[in-house]
């Protein structure tokens, strides 16, 4: 919902167009400011407690949503959409939380039905916005922020049935506090986190000038809103089978499909400028999104197996990935100026080319779990 809506509202409220981007930016701000204080909690109160604090960030995002639009303040959607980033900080880690206490081989399958659940949100997001978009006498989008409310409550239901956990770091052993002076940050570590970072930054840099560029061929929203849920789509169905295709191809095979397709898609918008062009580029962006950041998961977590610090890297992790979506969200407007359409799908296609040597360099050997703690 917000992918489809935030650049739309953004520019009507912002004050000038190279604002229009901020509040979407923001949200990937407080994303990145949110994930490491996030993964301590997750640490110290349990996976259960800290859902149900992340869920109050979520119903924030819709009360200040609603009153954005309502009373047409781009201060108050800057909030909202701050607020949105903070509950998706929280929100990240139930791929990490679902591999908990599971056998190495079920990570990859844990970590990509998780992701599989993003088929709903590109299916209903997108479809939800258009229905509450205009609604009798209510402000337009102002349903749709207020729709965050209910989402809410329902991810509070949801987090409810999850098993009580105290967190595992409130008491740290001896060996555990020797092992934490020990950097577990190893060659496949940082390539995990280099792989999916640049992924989110490609897809979000993309996908939001994607957007913008079809609103400059002055494409209609309900045309914009089936490329981005195609998109969407293409970003989370996979996830069926990734787990799969990661068990048979293995993690070095899957990675580097990723990103090949990220570079596809790049090469696609450079061939093209016309709608169906760019809808099946957004198409092979969601791919190559999906490979790169369920595989990359798996490498992870399998790294991580047994590692007293796994929370701590579960955040380092997620905090390189915040930092790339946030300059991917910044940056859309400054670069479709200076650079252009092509000039950026060009610098997308050379940072995927290489990490993509990167991941043929570091994979080299068979990936094995990094040394554990027992």
């Amino acid at each position: 919902m917000s992918v489809t809506m935030a650049a739309t509202i953004g520019a009507a409220l912002a004050p000038t167009p190279a604002l229009s981007t901020v509040p979407y930016g923001f949200q990937f701000l407080w994303l990145m400011l949110a994930t490491y204080p996030v993964a301590y909690l997750m640490g110290r109160w349990g996976r259960k407690r800290t859902f149900l604090l992340g869920n109050i960030a979520l119903a924030v995002a819709g009360i200040s949503g609603y009153q954005a639009v309502v009373q047409q303040s781009f201060a108050l959607l800057v909030v909202c959409h701050s607020a949105l980033g903070v509950y998706v900080a929280f929100a990240n880690f139930n791929r990490f939380a679902a591999t908990d206490n599971l056998a190495a081989h079920l990570k990859p399958r844990a970590i990509s039905l998780v992701v599989a659940g993003g088929v709903i949100a590109a299916v209903l997001g997108p479809t939800l916005t258009e229905w509450l978009r205009e609604v009798g006498a209510f402000a337009a989008f102002s349903l749709c922020y207020a729709a965050f409310i209910g989402l809410a409550v329902l991810a509070t239901l949801v987090t409810l049935c999850l098993p009580n956990d105290a967190g595992t770091a409130a008491r740290p052993s001896r060996q555990a506090s020797q092992a934490s002076t020990r950097s577990p940050l190893t060659a496949p570590i940082l390539l995990a986190m280099a792989v999916a970072a640049l992924g989110y930054f490609i897809m979000h840099l993309l996908m939001i000038q994607a957007s913008m560029h079809m609103q400059h061929m002055h494409e209609d929203f309900t045309a914009m809103r089936l490329a981005i849920q195609w998109h969407v789509i293409a970003m989370f169905a996979p996830s069926f089978f990734t787990g799969w295709i990661i068990e048979r191809l293995g993690l070095k095979i899957t990675l580097c499909l990723g990103l090949w397709l990220l570079i596809a898609s790049t090469a696609v918008n450079i061939a093209s400028s016309h709608y169906l062009a760019i809808s099946a580029a957004l198409i092979l962006l969601g791919l190559g999104w999906n490979l790169t950041y369920v595989g990359s998961g798996a490498l992870l977590a399998r790294q991580l197996e047994g590692q007293v610090q796994a929370f701590k890297v579960q955040g380092q992790n997620d905090l390189a990935i915040a930092i790339c979506a946030t300059l991917g969200a910044f940056a859309p407007a400054v670069l479709l100026t200076g650079m252009g359409w092509q000039g950026s799908n060009l610098l997308c296609a050379g940072l995927a080319l290489l990490v993509l040597v990167a991941t043929i360099t570091v994979l080299k050997r068979p990936v094995r779990p990094a040394a554990s703690v027992a």
